[in-house]
């Protein structure tokens, strides 16, 4: 058993914390995200640029298609009816069943194709942004909601289709309606056409100042949005705590709450879009007048026949109409790049394997097992240090007990041999190989973790069990299943082995989930194991199934035990006390008792505890401490009697 002197933390630079994107983003105007996300936009548009080619030469057929029924109006009025050219008629309504069709067809191409390919992109981002999030670090997961991570995952990218589908098309080809119609306009009526261009250049203006209004409102909802789901997942997911707590009401207060905010947000919105509305209401009954009045007089000075008139009217609606949808299209655009720009900004969190020092790559079977500490230092706040200088050695095939009180650091050293955090000095050595410097992928797929709470999915209790290793073979699955009694209440099961779990493992009790969590385990076969609080929510009668499972599970492996049950660590071959987050005591089980420390204390105190749970309260409170150190093993005077000796 050796002590350790308490060793001051050298000062460390603290790596870049991971991004908290429940955290409100400073408002960009539409040019500074357009500017950022332009590369994004253009690396997602490259692979598909012929598509959009195509796309664009079908949209131009298809708006100058669509300008072939409005053109006869002219021929129709002035050369059928009035002049009563009658042989005009079937060639005209032959060209507009044409254009028709011909327009019919185009539209029909790009939503297919463009439609079709802006959800497969979709999807691709989709993918791609939770692969990433799969492998980026613990840290990363403690600084963000689950709900808010969903709601990125599912959301953000969904605008992308406007950038790719038919909101660029509508875009674009409301565009090219826009500017033929514009030439189209001149040539019937200059001056008509200069009075209404007018109008609508100043509406437009006056709009933008309403999207400068309704753009942080967009924005703030996706906040909103995703603050209440992520409390809804979190509400959901811990449904029995609330029903345990009686907190259904308080649950749905906080629900309301934030839906009500959600609201207040869209509400603000509408009183925008509202104005929107009227004021495109207004314009459209000024110009139509001035229209009115303009083309009237025209016609009574015999600039303007009645056919150029008819065709004028129609026009400035494809003018107006387009011009409009412009600007709605270009509200939906603007999303579309805000949401490309949170999404940019989460794939830029870096890797767990984006470290440059990872570049050892465990080969197959390559691995002893020996793990070493050297006067590691570890905070995860800079000045608050959790780890200070602990060093010990765990030989390969070995178990390592962890003991202390909570906050000690235990779970950090866990977390550390597990490489979920890199230490801030100090050192792990893995056969002799700096930890920071090995892949990740090769390091962990050596590693078999069992929990206090063990995390199912909703699956069947085969999916479970093969989840370490899906590849492994049927009789390889049940093997592991037997080995940890997991064929004991999966046989009983109707559908046996394919009966569902449900989520969390929530059909099963905690024994039966342990019990699969162990087969997992046995299943991936690890060099390296590590056991966390994995039997002390357990009543005794499951501890003991479970223990035999556990007993074959560490057997060869270097095993790390954190339990507070002392009880369950007895046979360890070392155990090392941790306290104010350094190595007090270390040793086997008889060596601590006997140096009669911290360790003994705490084995003693509970050994008293658990011996008087069925006690009444005040009844057998204590034991006498020769009682206590024959039940701890000991030999010789007890502690009292000592001291009895030296005051005598």
């Amino acid at each position: 058993m050796t002590q350790l002197a308490d060793q001051t933390a050298p000062p460390v630079s603290r790596p870049t914390e991971p991004q908290v994107l429940q955290r409100p983003a400073p408002i960009r105007t539409r040019r500074e995200q357009l500017r950022n996300v332009m590369p994004e936009i253009w690396s997602i548009m490259r692979p598909r640029k012929w598509l959009l080619l195509f796309g664009l030469i079908l949209l131009i057929i298809n708006r100058a298609s669509g300008l072939v029924l409005p053109l006869s109006t002219k021929v129709l009025i002035d050369k059928v009816m009035i002049a009563r050219h009658g042989y005009l008629l079937l060639p005209l309504v032959g060209g507009v069943l044409l254009a028709t069709a011909i327009q019919a067809i185009t539209a029909f191409a790009l939503a297919q194709s463009l439609s079709k390919s802006a959800w497969e992109l979709i999807t691709d981002l989709r993918i791609q942004i939770q692969a990433h999030i799969g492998r980026l670090p613990i840290a990363f997961y403690d600084a963000n909601r689950t709900g808010v991570l969903v709601s990125r995952i599912m959301s953000d990218v969904e605008g992308v289709r406007n950038l790719m589908g038919t909101g660029l098309m509508e875009f674009l080809g409301g565009t090219l309606t826009a500017l033929m119609s514009l030439g189209v306009l001149i040539s019937i009526s200059f001056k008509m056409t200069i009075v209404a261009t007018l109008i609508m250049v100043g509406f437009t203006l006056a709009l933008r100042k309403v999207f400068g209004t309704i753009r942080p409102i967009y924005h703030e909802r996706a906040k909103i949005y995703g603050d209440v789901t992520g409390r809804l997942t979190e509400s959901l997911g811990g449904v029995r705590v609330v029903k345990g707590y009686r907190a259904e009401a308080r649950e749905s207060a906080v629900f309301a709450g934030g839906v009500r905010r959600l609201l207040a947000n869209i509400m603000r919105s509408i009183t925008a879009i509202s104005f929107m509305s009227v004021s495109s209401t207004v314009v459209v009954g000024l110009i139509g007048a001035l229209v009115m009045f303009i083309g009237t007089r025209e016609y009574l000075g015999h600039e303007l026949t009645i056919g150029q008139y008819g065709a004028y009217a129609v026009f400035l609606a494809y003018l107006i109409a387009p011009a409009f949808q412009v600007v709605s299209v270009g509200t939906q655009l603007t999303e579309a790049i805000a949401g490309l720009d949170r999404t940019r900004e989460l794939l830029a969190e870096a890797e767990e394997d984006d470290d440059p020092r990872r570049t050892y790559i465990i080969p197959p079977g390559g691995l002893i097992g020996e793990v070493r500490f050297e006067d590691l230092h570890f905070a995860y706040h800079a000045d608050k240090p959790v780890l200070r200088g602990v060093s010990f050695i765990a030989p390969p095939g070995t178990v390592t007990a962890l003991v202390g009180p909570s906050g000690s650091g235990k779970s950090t050293i866990i977390s550390l041999i597990t490489a979920f955090h890199n230490p801030d000095s100090g050192k792990i050595l893995l056969d002799g190989i700096d930890l920071t410097t090995i892949e990740l992928g090769s390091y962990r797929s050596h590693l078999g973790v069992v929990l206090q709470e063990s995390f199912l999915f909703d699956g069947t209790i085969r999916d479970n069990v093969a989840f370490s290793r899906p590849d492994a073979r049927e009789e390889e699955i049940l093997e592991a299943a037997r080995i940890a009694r997991v064929d004991e209440f999966a046989t009983r099961f109707p559908e046996g082995y394919d009966t569902i779990v449900g989520e969390r493992g929530v059909k099963l009790s905690g024994g039966q989930r342990q019990r699969i969590s162990i087969a997992r385990a046995i299943l991936a076969d690890p060099r390296i194991l590590i056991l966390d609080e994995a039997t002390s929510s357990l009543d005794s009668e499951s501890e003991a199934l479970i223990q035999e499972g556990l007993s074959y599970l560490m057997r060869g492996r270097t095993t790390f035990v954190i339990a507070h049950r002392l009880s369950t660590i007895r046979r360890a071959d070392q155990i090392l006390v941790i306290d104010s987050g350094m190595v007090q005591e270390r040793g086997t089980h008889a060596e601590l008792l006997s140096a009669r420390g911290q360790y003994y204390d705490l084995y003693t105190r509970q050994y008293a505890f658990e011996s008087n749970l069925f006690l009444a309260p005040g009844e057998g409170d204590t034991q006498p401490e020769e009682e206590r150190d024959q039940a701890a093993g000991l030999k010789g005077p007890s502690l009292s009697q000592a001291l009895r000796g030296r005051l005598n």
